[in-house]
């Protein structure tokens, strides 16, 4: 049997038993804060197993994509461990319970109909104090008590070892339905979870019946399929051998199944259908959570293809090989293979620049250690080596062992454990607690009225003192009632709501709760499941649970979010024309008149291409199309032709924003009725914000307008300050910037010129329209380093720079202009020594230094310079020697030191240049000449 036949009898089967059939949830569910991916099929059904949510219906079955990285160092050692899988389960909320789920198993395993396996090769076990189970599976299924085997709790129970060692909350034995391979060896393919308990405290009698008693089942897609398909590993069934395959030409390695190489093309095949996925749904490589998870599997898989002799990008090449594998299931793969390859492959390029290093790394420990005598790798260093270089523990393990050392597997797993805390892990939190929470269980689902309406009468349900975070901190309190205190953070629940709660990158409503006699600030909005919470403070009266109220959204701001979400599927509109199909939302933020969209795309946009969007827009906008919204089903949705986002999770029947006949997309935030009601938008910024995704940040309405009169005033204002017209700003600018940097560099080499500054003029009072403003302040803060807004700043720091300059080239100069050429004249020779001392007045450190340099350069023989210039009652000096001297013995340094000593001071510095200060000026003349006796007597002894 084919995999995605096996896949589509079992979903169809618990049709056949009135399931549901759901479809899987996102891999990567980043609206959950307790899981980094999806771990399990009942992981969407988390509120329907504790009834904190409206049901629907009471029985499903799923296929769900899972992502778990607590096994991964076996992944490709063994016939069945993976990272990335599909689950099968079928689920009861409070509807059948053990004998229905037994039954069931039994008949879709061993019915002809379905897989029609042999009963002969099935075994089960069922917790040690699960009579019940183990009644069924005998007495009703007539399984003899031989082939039932009764397990201790941290086998057959969920969670694991719960009734001893929690924690506390839902929990209930499993049992474990296992298949005899040919070899007699047998292998677990099912998993039927019995939720009947609520654990409370410690044994004994801490395991309470719960009400409503629930079922959760999980059967290994690959590994039944293996079953079926009598294949010795889950990684030669129909579905993955071909991306072992493909693996092995890519690599030009032969698959062989005991071999190293075989292990590592296996590993390989998992890793990278594991990131072909996650990419998929815009999850990139990166540091931490679940990016860190994919840039540790992609990492990886590379060193599996180094260590097998590959020094260039490989990993790319498969994913088209998983997208063809998995398409039947999972279509909307093919629709990103060049944007998935094109973000591995940049991850491969960077790993592949940090290999050797590791590998270098590793034989300086090991050779660490054969110097010390240890006999043991460090912990701390294999998971550093892991950490900073991607090199798995095994490797290192196989590494050592060539050389007779043994590893700390002890410590590298505490390290480990340490970092996970720090990166994310495969942190596993399934079920929250708190407040919330409670109010969750109790009231389930906030009504809300937001579309329509920005003011309602409703009911408090819900006072909790204190902010919280997504996972309720332990500090808030659900109280009955609380007075006024405008320091007190609080939250509101209400039975129904205008208010909108974030979510879908729109921030959430503010405005007013009122009651007889009390008022409730709100400064935000956020949603929990189906309750949507208002968060404020308290600012009159006393409010208590029952309290009838008026809930009130402030409009303006409303209408400045709405400006802004509208504008974002705009922009998404133009970037799809001018961009491509790639260019598909990856994040957004929605505030007041301000937008900020996350896209895929490798490279950054040149300006025409931002001028090309910018222009579509509001052509969009100045078209004043409809924005209409309908609640329609997925399929038909799909059928025309709304944008879906890869990775969100979308609800069935869904809400469809369409804007006139150019943008369709799935949205429940809230929208104008009319593109012209966006009234002005404005691009400010496109960057980078990761490998492969770019954001541009945009302002629509009066900020957008604002925004344009800011841009033309600042560039008005910066050409005043230069005295030009604004259409020579930017010439204007580079003469400044250019007249700076030549006095700078006169001052440093001390050759001073006539300098002569000189700005472009023809000033113009007259205003630049704003596209050509924006043009050439944009450009002219390119060129100044500087945001645009800084721009009349920045000028008018260089106009006081270039003044302070060119008062100290003035200086410089001043005095008779000295120059190299002056100095050289008034110097004496000594045998083969041209020696220079003087006075320099004016001159500062960097001319000193510019003039002694032009003297050795100039002079044909030997050369000792040594310069002071008084500053007040101080004087500087520097002198230098040039290197044939220094090669005698010579040093500037003492040579220099010797002088400041003379002048009460002191000094020193490099035998071929020096520098040092004295005290007492009028010491000067006797100084210098005691300067040219030390510098001939050392010439004579070093002759």
């Amino acid at each position: 049997m084919k995999t995605d036949e096996l896949r589509e009898k079992y979903l169809a089967f618990f049709e056949t038993k009135g399931c549901v059939r759901r479809p899987s949830d996102v891999l990567v569910p980043t609206w959950d804060p307790s899981v980094l991916f999806t771990p399990a099929g009942m992981n969407q059904f988390k509120d329907h197993f504790l009834g904190k949510v409206t049901l629907d219906f009471t029985r499903a079955t799923t296929c769900q994509k899972c992502l778990r990285t607590g096994d991964i160092d076996n992944v490709g050692r063994t016939a069945y461990h993976h990272t990335f899988f599909e689950m099968l389960g079928n689920f009861s909320f409070g509807d059948y319970f053990k004998e229905d789920t037994i039954r069931w198993a039994w008949e879709f395993l061993t019915d002809k109909k379905w897989l029609g396996l042999d009963p002969g090769r099935l075994s089960v076990t069922v917790y040690k104090d699960d009579d019940e189970a183990a009644k069924i599976w005998h007495e009703g299924i007539g399984l003899p008590t031989s082939r039932i085997a009764r397990m201790e709790e941290d086998e057959n129970f969920w969670p694991a070892s719960a009734p001893s060692q929690g924690p506390d909350g839902v929990c209930g034995p499993c049992s474990e339905i296992y298949y005899v391979l040919d070899d007699g060896s047998d292998v677990e393919i099912w998993n039927l979870v019995f939720t009947q308990f609520n654990r409370v405290g410690d044994p004994p009698d801490n395991l309470r019946p719960l009400p409503s008693k629930n079922i959760d089942t999980g059967m290994g897609l690959e590994r039944t399929a293996s079953v079926l398909q009598k294949v010795p590993t889950n990684y030669h069934i129909d579905i993955l051998m071909p991306i072992v395959q493909a693996a092995a030409e890519v690599t030009s390695v032969p698959y062989e199944y005991d071999s190293d190489n075989g292990r590592r093309l296996r590993r390989i095949t998992d890793h990278v259908r594991a990131a072909t996925f996650a990419v998929h749904e815009n999850v990139y490589p990166g540091a931490n959570g679940a990016k860190y998870v994919i840039r540790r599997l992609i990492r990886r898989a590379v060193l599996d293809g180094h260590q097998m002799g590959l020094r260039d990008p490989f990993l790319y090449q498969i994913v088209d090989a998983v997208a063809d594998a998995m398409k039947p299931a999972y279509p909307e793969l093919t629709e990103t293979v060049q944007r998935v390859q094109g973000v591995i492959r940049g991850e491969e390029e960077r790993f592949f620049a940090t290999i050797d290093a590791g590998l270098q790394r590793i034989d300086r420990i090991f050779g660490d250690m054969e110097t010390s005598g240890t006999g043991m790798i460090d912990g701390d260093q294999a998971a550093d080596l892991y950490t900073s270089y991607g090199v798995p523990p095994e490797l290192l393990q196989q590494m050592g062992a060539e050389k007779s050392f043994t590893f700390d597997w002890n410590g590298y797993t505490e390290a480990m454990q340490r970092h996970a805390e720090i990166s994310g892990g495969d942190q596993f939190k399934l079920f929250q607690t708190g407040p919330l929470e409670t109010l969750k269980e109790s009231l389930r689902h906030t009504e809300f009225l937001g579309y329509d309406a920005t003011t309602a009468e409703a009911t408090i349900k819900g006072i909790i003192i204190g902010d919280g975070t997504d996972d309720d901190s332990d500090e808030s309190t659900l109280v009955k009632s609380a007075s006024a205190d405008p320091d007190q953070p609080m939250r509101l629940v209400l039975d129904r709501t205008p208010f909108y709660g974030e979510s879908g990158g729109q921030v959430g409503d503010v405005g007013v709760i009122r009651g007889d006699g009390f008022e409730f600030n709100v400064t935000d909005t956020q949603k929990h499941g189906d309750l949507v919470v208002h968060h404020g403070r308290l600012v009159k009266g006393k409010i208590s649970e029952s309290d009838a109220c008026q809930a009130i959204v402030d409009q303006d701001n409303r209408q400045a979010l709405q400006r802004a979400h509208s504008a974002t599927h705009i922009l998404h509109y133009a970037l799809q024309k001018n961009v491509g199909a790639h260019a598909q939302q990856q994040g957004s933020k929605v505030e007041a008149d301000v937008l900020r969209f996350d896209f895929s795309n490798q490279e950054a946009l040149d300006e025409d291409k931002l001028a090309a969007i910018r222009t579509d827009v509001i052509d969009r906008v100045q078209a004043k199309d409809p924005i209409r919204w309908q609640t329609v089903a997925l399929a038909d949705a799909r059928k025309a032709g709304a944008m879906m986002l890869f990775g969100e999770k979308y609800p069935d029947p869904v809400r469809m924003v369409s804007m006139g006949e150019f943008s369709k997309e799935l949205c429940g935030g809230t929208h104008l009725t009319s593109t012209g009601d966006v009234e002005a938008f404005e691009l400010v910024s496109e960057e980078s914000v990761s490998s492969g995704t770019r954001r541009i940040v945009a302002l629509t309405g009066p900020r957008a307008k604002s925004h344009i009169e800011s841009t033309i005033e600042t560039t008005r204002k910066a050409a005043e300050i230069l005295g030009c017209s604004q259409k020579n700003l930017v010439k204007a600018a580079t003469d400044l910037a250019n007249d700076v940097r030549g006095i700078k560099k006169e001052l440093n080499s001390g050759v001073a010129t006539e300098h002569a500054a000189s700005i472009v003029g023809n000033a113009d009072p007259g205003t630049l329209e704003y596209e050509a403003a924006k043009a050439i302040l944009r450009d002219t803060a390119r060129l100044l380093n500087v945001a645009t807004s800084d721009v009349p700043d920045r000028l008018k720091a260089l106009l006081d720079d270039r003044s302070d300059l060119l008062d100290e080239l003035q200086k410089m100069t001043a005095g008779g202009k000295l120059s190299a050429d002056d100095l050289i004249g008034s110097g004496q020779t000594v045998g083969d020594c041209l020696i220079v001392v003087a006075e320099t007045p004016g001159a500062n450190p960097n001319i000193m230094r510019g003039w002694i340099d032009q003297i050795r350069k100039k002079s044909d023989n030997a050369s000792a310079v040594l310069l002071a210039a008084r500053q007040g009652e101080k004087v500087l000096l520097v002198g230098g020697l040039s290197n044939d001297l220094v090669k005698r013995g010579l040093n500037a340094g003492k040579w220099v030191g010797n002088a400041a000593k003379a002048l009460g001071g002191g000094g020193g510095g490099r035998p071929d240049m020096a520098q040092a200060g004295g005290k007492d000026a009028s010491k000067l003349p006797e100084a210098l000449d005691a300067a040219i006796a030390e510098i001939q007597a050392a010439l004579s002894e070093n002759a």
